[in-house]
């Protein structure tokens, strides 16, 4: 007996039509990857965030020294802080927040979400010193140094008095 498609069982799983796997839909502040490469995120998160959060501050620096920015807007003074709230404080503090917004977003892209992910699977895969281990590394460099230092320092006196006695004909 041949088994034509129309008499296929219903319950195999060849006859079933293919359909593309669902496609999970992300949120805009989802993440991607999340549980994986944790602490190599927060780092770079954090360091990224420390530098824009630096940048806004230079920037609030440069525009307190135009009179029109620096007066407090309706007197109001932010009571927790103690903060004047002037157009300068919001301009570089609306700059702040969308800054961290988009550090956030950009970090979640795959491209540097895989980057972050693989650095910290290599982290976990090295061998850390132990502290005797770095004790005695970092004595041995520190007496490296200052022998290093004592022989370029005597090089330099000896050269020094060899010139002396060359260029003034003293001793």
């Amino acid at each position: 007996m041949t088994i034509t498609p129309e008499k296929k069982d219903p319950g195999n799983v060849e006859s079933l039509p293919l359909s593309p796997p669902p496609v999970a839909t992300r949120g805009f502040l989802a993440t991607y990857k999340e549980d994986q490469g944790r602490h190599a995120r927060m780092a770079a998160f954090w360091t990224v965030v420390f530098f824009v959060g630096f940048g806004c501050r230079f920037l609030h620096d440069l525009l307190v020294r135009w009179p029109a920015l620096r007066e407090p807007l309706g007197g109001l003074r932010i009571p927790i802080v103690g903060v004047d709230l002037t157009a300068a404080f919001l301009v570089s503090m609306s700059l702040f927040l969308v800054g961290v917004l988009l550090v956030q977003r950009w970090q979640q892209t795959p491209k540097v979400a895989d980057l972050l992910i693989d650095t910290e699977a290599e982290l976990k895969k090295v061998t850390w010193p132990k502290g005797e281990e770095v004790w005695n590394a970092s004595l041995v460099v520190m007496i490296s140094v200052v022998i290093l230092g004592a022989l370029l320092a005597l090089g330099d006196v000896f050269l020094a008095r060899i010139m002396r006695a060359l260029v003034l004909g003293s001793p």
